[in-house]
């Protein structure tokens, strides 16, 4: 049997386990164990025979070489199996007994070398790109503009209650190519302004435009300057509502000042977009969907469209914007309903898997974002902001409702220019942002919940001379607590009533506590005063100034004096509106 018939017994690899005996000239199994490799790479040197010379780097001190195979092992009968103590492909050998192995360093398996190579690739891919994020979002912080709020604000949105931002478009011509649309020396106007109210509970949402024409009371503005110094710059009296931005040196915080004179409102937070704005952020999603009743030729806002649907961005969105004499009366308050269609479009876009799925598309939009906009300083970094659109994020769009102001023409006028507030709707208006009534379709549970607070107005009455009540002036016009008093006593026979003074804290709305027992006097109470359902707190009786149990009647910041109803709408009031989920075309 020749060598590598021997070596193939029981799938033994011939090469290590047979060699050449040099005596006898026959292969014999090896049992000692192989010398160490060289490190160096390269082939392997032969070894010499016993006897001879050594090969270079091949021999012993004084020349002598160990053979391996000077004494061989007894050679195995024919037939016979070659003897269980084996080793593997690749496994050390035994050494004789008496002897230490000098095995070799185990190397590491390729499958485990990938491994750690890319493990270690790995960790220096989610270290490069946590930093690369990290200078990403500096990047952005530095792109935000911001201007101080004055204090004009409340100081900034919160997670658990309303959002009420306010939204200003300049008509400043700033920006590579907009001095051509005119007026390119103007400080710029508040041109366009909406007041956004987020309802919340996130389910619904208010747009409400504000004419530029409407006449306002401006009020006193303190300003911070650019040297860091305080100016009050001085208000004007039934002037025009866009005169409250960029005029006489007023700042953004001057129109939020105006829009709370006006609307009863304190905005959180505002944010003022230019006319590059527009361009950026509709290119940045990639076009938003706009329709058009008949064809539009109009030379001084630059818009070209025939009739129908289309996808605009850039220099064509912006003159979409603009455009008011080629539609409806050819005033301004017709070119707000071609912005709210064009902001539901924008909002559409914004919601859509297209755009929240492209990377592309988020990182252009951030970019876009963050140097078109000038915020307030509450909202002055990137981390506030991404706050922020989380909150608008839980937003439904068809919940999102576009009105304007109820206003009618200014009587004072014989050519009629400007608008002033319709006296009858624009306060229900108002007083329904207040009251967070959402103006969209009201949900089931909303629904319920609506009933159950109304629930409280039904039921017998008590009558006004049993009513026992205390009162507290909680941010209503000092002496209002006397005034209810005198009210009550002398006009309504609310006889068991005492003015109690100022209340610990002020609150935004007038309440009624009373205990189970005084169900029945609270709603006597109630119905004289007008309180609504919303404004009765079940809970615990308190004792007057004898020691008798007594309601308590806390005056809020809604009061608006003895006798005047303090009910708030069930329900938005009746005005024309449109929602963001629908498309509707431009007349």
């Amino acid at each position: 049997m020749d060598a590598q018939g021997r070596g193939r017994a029981d799938d033994i690899d011939p090469a290590d386990q047979w060699v050449l005996n040099p005596n006898t000239g026959e292969y014999e199994l090896r049992l000692t164990p192989s010398g160490p490799q060289s490190p160096v790479p390269g082939p392997r040197r032969p070894a010499s025979r016993a006897g001879g010379p050594a090969g270079p780097g091949g021999g012993r001190p004084g020349g002598a070489v160990r053979d391996r195979a000077a004494a061989p092992e007894p050679r195995p009968a024919p037939g016979r199996e070659v003897p269980v103590q084996r080793r593997r492909r690749g496994e050390p050998e035994e050494p004789p007994p008496g002897r230490r192995s000098r095995r070799p360093v185990k190397k590491k398996s390729r499958a485990k070398k990938a491994v750690l190579w890319t493990g270690g690739v790995m960790a220096f891919v989610v270290v490069a790109a946590a930093a690369g994020a990290y200078l990403y979002l500096e990047h952005l912080n530095d792109n935000i503009q911001s201007v101080s709020d004055d204090g004009a604000s409340t100081g900034g949105f919160s997670k658990d209650k309303a959002i009420n931002i306010l939204l200003i478009g300049t008509d400043k011509r700033t920006g590579a190519g907009n001095d051509k649309y005119g007026d390119s020396g103007s400080a710029g106007h508040a041109d366009t302004t909406i007041l956004l109210h987020v309802s919340k509970d996130r389910s619904n949402a208010t747009a409400l435009s504000i004419p530029r024409d409407l006449i306002v009371d401006i009020p006193d503005c303190p300003t911070e300057q650019e040297d860091g110094s305080q100016k009050v710059i001085k208000g004007e009296t039934g002037a025009r509502f866009n005169k409250s931005l960029g005029q006489s040196g007023r700042t953004p915080s001057c129109t939020m000042r105006t829009v709370t004179e006006l609307t009863g409102i304190k905005p959180d937070n505002f944010m003022v977009a230019d006319f590059n704005a527009v361009k950026t952020l509709t290119s940045a999603v990639g076009g938003v969907e706009v329709c058009l009743a008949k064809d539009i030729d109009d030379p001084d806002s630059h818009l070209d469209l025939p009739k129908g649907k289309h996808i605009i961005e850039g220099e064509q969105a912006l003159a979409f914007v603009r455009t008011r004499h080629s539609v409806g009366l050819g005033g301004d308050l017709s070119r707000i309903g071609l912005q709210q269609q064009f902001l539901s479009a924008l909002m559409r876009q914004l919601k859509s898997n297209d755009t929240l799925t492209s990377p592309t598309k988020m990182f252009k939009l951030a970019e876009a974002g963050t140097k078109a906009l000038t915020v307030d300083s509450q909202l002055d970094s990137i981390d506030k902001l991404k706050d922020l659109g989380l909150e608008l994020g839980k937003l439904n769009v068809k919940n999102l409702t576009f009105t304007t102001v109820p206003v009618i023409d200014n009587p004072a006028e014989k050519v009629k220019v400007t608008v002033v507030l319709n006296p009858t709707k624009a306060p229900e208006v108002f007083q329904a942002i207040q009251n967070d009534v959402s103006f969209s379709d009201i949900k089931q549970q909303q629904k319920k919940e609506a009933s159950a607070v109304a629930a409280r107005l039904k039921g017998s009455k008590a009558d006004a001379s049993e009513v026992r009540v205390r009162i507290f002036n909680g941010g209503a016009p000092a002496g209002s607590a006397q005034e209810t008093l005198s009210w009550l006593q002398t006009e309504e026979n609310v006889t068991k009533s005492e003015n109690a003074g100022n209340a610990p804290a002020e609150l935004k709305k007038t309440t009624l506590e009373y205990a189970p027992d005084q169900a029945d006097q609270a709603r006597r109470l109630a119905a004289i005063m007008g309180l609504s359902g919303s404004a009765m707190k079940p809970g615990e009786s308190v004792e007057n100034s004898q020691g008798l149990p007594t309601m308590t009647l806390t005056l809020g910041k809604d009061f608006k004096g003895a006798g005047v109803p303090l009910t708030a709408p069930a329900k938005a009031p009746d005005v024309e509106k449109s929602t963001a989920d629908q498309v509707q075309c431009a007349k």
